[in-house]
């Protein structure tokens, strides 16, 4: 059976106090949004409609840059959640598969998850997502007759028996695509918000002879995020899972509640990250690897054996090869550097390229910057970059070629050549102390004066 979303994406997020919308904000690097998206992207939908509202064009940006096919649709006035669904109506024209309702406030809902929900749609028409709550709260509950779905109550239409129910709403919802806007067309607003809730589609199709069910989850996937508090509490539990999950996987944590990841890090086995480690977001780590403390890294690929840190930044376009040393106080850029390469302190490599065995002195700058335009920095195989080197960049140093300390290189060096560009040393006597009596003394008049 074909599927198609429906990601509810409307909400301005009043709790919030911010500009952005809702769904932007950001947990393990990536907006709510994605997180939901990306669950559901497993299933392989044939369609995704992200219903819009406020500040709609950054809501389909932000849509658009995780999936460049997916549709559209505006609710400009927020009349309830069946309102929303029925805005993706004429986008699903000809569609005739199963549509599952998400939202994008609640991005912890697992592919696993959503597959049970498209599995029971086999034996029943409308299939709905819920958890055993610990405290119900104000969530609209579930009434089951026997195994089967009866009713959705919400919280303020329930009563007291009612709201003693712990099996609550996470609003998720599955059904086929023209049987749940039929029902949805049937849906009032004869309720005390005055709304258009899609919970009465379960009771419209009971009364119409459909067949409804519940599949359960963890309540810890339905967590909803409408508060900066609560946001903080899904980053805090983003991170908690991603962490098990990496040192299930293999993954040796010194203190991994000070490490933090972003919500597509890939590290493999045996890798060792030490304490303070922050990974934005486009990091691969291979096997083997280790990263040091206070290290930060962001849209970079570290191969088996490497080592980087510690305080050391892996910037965009950071390519480091296997056993490549990377030290402290060391910033990459945009630079690929070749198998067993150092650079091991206080140095800045932008938009270079650095051959295989080759040891990058310490204090050494690759000048890539103009002021208008960036330029490479290419440096071969078995080269040695003495300390404070300045490369002014274009410029390509050799193979098995060396810099002497201090230099600065305008020009290409060839394979096996020294560079030295330097003023020679002059010392002149008794100059220090004359210069220390004429600084002191005029520092003695201001003074007094």
């Amino acid at each position: 059976m074909s599927i198609a979303l429906v990601i509810l994406a409307a909400g301005k997020g009043t709790r919030m106090e911010s500009d952005l919308p809702k769904v932007l904000h950001k947990i393990g690097g990536a907006p709510m949004l994605h997180h939901a998206m990306l669950s559901a992207s497993a299933l392989e939908p044939e369609r995704t409609i992200v219903v819009t509202g406020h500040e709609a064009q950054l809501v389909e940006e932000a849509a658009r840059a995780f999936d460049p096919d997916v549709i559209t649709v505006h609710q400009a006035e927020q009349n309830g959640t069946a309102h929303a669904v029925a805005q993706a109506k004429d986008a699903l024209d000809g569609f005739d598969g199963d549509v599952i309702v998400l939202y994008g406030d609640t991005p912890f809902i697992t592919t696993e998850t959503l597959e049970a929900m498209t599995a029971a749609r086999a034996q029943h028409d409308i299939v709905v997502l819920g958890f055993d709550a610990e405290d119900p709260a104000r969530y609209g509950r579930l009434i089951l007759e026997g195994d089967t779905l009866a009713r959705i109550v919400e919280y303020k239409e329930a009563t007291e028996a009612e709201r003693a129910v712990t099996l609550c709403n996470s609003g998720v919802v599955c059904a086929s695509a023209t049987m749940l806007f039929s029902l949805i067309e049937a849906v009032g607003n004869d309720n005390a918000a005055g709304e258009y809730y899609l919970t009465d589609v379960v009771g419209i199709g009971r009364d119409r002879g459909l067949s409804a069910t519940v599949v359960t989850c963890d309540q810890s996937e339905t967590l909803g995020i409408n508060s900066r508090v609560e946001l903080a509490l899904a980053e805090a539990a983003f991170q908690a899972n991603t962490r098990q999950t990496l040192m299930e996987n293999g993954v040796q944590m010194q203190a991994p509640e000070t490490v933090f990841l972003s919500f597509d890090t890939v590290i493999g086995r045996d890798t060792e990250i030490e304490p303070n480690v922050i990974f934005a977001a486009g990091v691969t780590v291979e096997s083997g690897a280790r990263i040091r403390a206070f290290s930060h890294l962001e849209g970079a690929h570290v191969s088996r054996g490497s080592t980087v840190g510690p305080f050391a930044r892996l910037r965009p376009g950071a390519e480091l090869a296997e056993d490549v040393h990377v030290g402290n106080f060391v910033e990459i850029k945009n630079a690929h550097l070749d198998e067993g390469a150092k650079v091991n302190h206080l140095t800045y490599i932008g938009d270079a390229k650095i051959g295989a065995r080759t040891n990058v002195g310490a204090g050494t700058i690759t000048c890539n910057y103009d002021g208008v335009m960036k330029h490479k920095t290419t440096i071969g195989r078995d080269t040695f970059i003495g300390s404070n080197t300045m490369l002014v960049a274009p410029v390509t140093v050799g193979n098995e070629a060396m810099t002497a300390t201090s230099t600065t290189v305008t020009k290409d060096v060839p394979d096996g050549a020294m560079a030295i560009a330097r003023t020679e040393q002059q010392n002149k006597k008794g100059f220090a102390r004359k210069l220390f009596a004429i600084l002191r003394a005029k520092k003695a008049k201001q003074a007094k004066g």
